[in-house]
């Protein structure tokens, strides 16, 4: 639906940081393919300002709108983390009022619904206006490896059974 720098754009973090030389470039591309207007300057302001449109743009009422901004913002969400996080932007009456709002979503290939993963309680919704960043899966930080072990397999076998002595030792002196 959208070019790819207008996904990447649409679709990066809240915090950010760049160069002026990017972000006028970024305007640019968004101004030119009718996602921002130029706002001019009025009632003594000297700053040129802009306002996305993207809400006139996929013809969106607030409620969507609102929807649409929060997974843009966060990536995929269940339907009450959507209903509690939208109260400043739209408030909904319900659960099933957010979930109607998606189901019309999903129908204008907007978002879709994705399949619960092991360990969640509820299915999430994902948006489809830009490219998702790789889901962040909390996994076991790796061990470090001393950079001393190097070598042969057997000189590493080796540092590993003195490795695992003195950590029987210590936990001895433990107990």
């Amino acid at each position: 639906m959208l070019s790819q720098i207008e996904a990447r754009i649409l679709g990066c973090d809240p915090i950010m940081h760049l160069d002026d030389h990017e972000i006028e470039s970024a305007i640019s591309v968004l101004k030119g393919s009718g996602w921002v207007r130029l706002v001019h300057p009025s009632h003594g302001r000297s700053v040129t300002r802009f306002r996305h449109v993207a809400d006139e743009k996929l013809t969106l009422e607030p409620d969507s709108a609102a929807v649409i901004a929060l997974l843009l913002l966060r990536g995929p969400q269940t339907v009450a983390e959507l209903r509690s996080r939208t109260e400043r932007l739209h408030p909904f009456e319900s659960l099933d009022e957010v979930e109607r709002i998606l189901r019309t979503l999903a129908e204008r290939e907007l978002v879709r619904l994705l399949d619960r993963l092991p360990g969640q309680k509820e299915p999430r919704w994902q948006q489809l206006l830009a490219e998702e960043r790789e889901s962040t899966v909390v996994t076991r930080p790796a061990l470090a490896v001393p950079s001393a072990v190097v070598g042969s397999m057997a000189d590493r076998i080796e540092q590993m059974e003195a490795r695992i002595a003195r950590l029987e030792t210590a936990l001895a002196e433990l107990l």
